[in-house]
This record gives structure tokens, C-alpha cells and sequence, in this order.
């Protein structure tokens, strides 16, 4: 069954992002647990070592292979329980910076989380839209107690990426 995409495309400040939106029924705190704490995260994502406090941490995707890297992460803001910004650098010929920002609010015991990613490269939309759609299923289905191991990653990626590479089309 292919997941349905649920991201859109948003300018802030003049900057194209993408943004997903997923609910819990959980307390803020909970919900920003499941974000921040390395066993929590590992869970779902991946975790992180070093010292927040630095404004760095390394972190290490936990499901793209044996051989993924501990990669820098700067923590640029961080508002417990209610926001976190950070940025990554992706080093190659012209390096790329993936900036990624995670809002939490709480209304009547529900949380939302609201993901979004700077997105000024419409040609890797394709492949990071559907991969966070992915991500964010799995802290779904981690937080609701379900295994994230019975989400199929083909019902994301390519099945998604049409609807990505459409929505974030150059203009022309």
C-alpha cells in the first residue's frame, strides 16, 4: 500500500521549504522526548553523541546501512519543549546545507509536530520529500507502540517522488 504524501511546499522569508505535519496523542514533552533523546530517537531515525550544549552533536542515520556516517549536526535553536533548528552540512563539489527546523505545539493533549526542511533544490525533492514522509511515519508508528518495521520503504520512495518532484518544480 503506498503511503499518501502529506508534505506541501512553503516560503519563509523568501526561502522554499518543505513541511510535514504529524499529530500525536502525547504531551508536548513526550513528543519532544521522542525528538531529542538519542535512545528515543534510535528507535525511529538515528541518534546523536556529544554535548548539545557545544551547539554540535554528531548524528548517525540508524537505517541507511552499516556504513552511514556520524556527521556534524550545529544546533542553531533550542526552545524545550516547543522548538529546535538545526543545520547540516553535506559535504561534496558544491556542499549543501540541509537545515531542519521542528516545531511542537499542544492543544487538548494532542501535539503536533511540525517538520519542515529548507528546500531550495527542487531536484532533490523527489528523494527527500518521500524519505522524511518515511521518518516521520516511523516516530508515528514508534510513539502509537506499532513497529516501525512494517512500514515499506517503496511505498515511499519511488512512489512518492512524482508528487514531490512536481510540487517542487523550478518555474519557469
Amino acid at each position: 500500500m503506498t503511503a499518501t504524501p502529506t508534505g506541501r511546499r512553503e516560503w519563509r522569508g523568501g526561502t522554499g521549504y518543505v513541511v510535514l505535519e504529524r499529530s500525536f496523542e502525547a504531551p508536548i514533552e513526550a513528543v519532544w522526548a521522542a525528538v531529542t533523546e538519542p535512545e528515543r530517537m534510535s528507535r525511529w531515525i538515528g541518534t546523536w553523541t556529544g554535548d548539545p550544549r557545544t551547539g554540535e552533536v554528531k548524528f548517525r542515520m540508524g537505517f541507511e546501512g552499516d556504513d552511514a556516517p556520524d556527521e556534524p549536526m550545529t544546533i542553531d535553536e533550542c526552545d524545550p519543549p516547543r522548538r529546535l533548528a538545526t543545520r547540516h552540512t553535506i559535504p561534496g563539489g558544491d556542499d549543501f546545507v540541509w537545515r531542519l527546523e521542528l516545531d511542537l505545539d499542544e492543544v487538548d493533549g494532542v501535539t503536533t509536530l511540525t517538520f519542515a526542511q529548507i528546500m531550495d533544490d527542487p531536484d532533490i525533492a523527489e528523494n527527500v520529500g518521500p524519505g522524511w514522509e518515511y521518518y516521520l511515519d516511523r516516530l508515528v508508528a514508534v510513539e502509537a507502540g506499532r513497529d516501525p518495521a512494517d512500514l515499506v520503504w517503496e511505498d515511499y520512495y519511488p512512489a512518492q517522488a512524482e508528487f514531490y518532484r512536481a510540487a517542487f518544480a523550478r518555474a519557469t
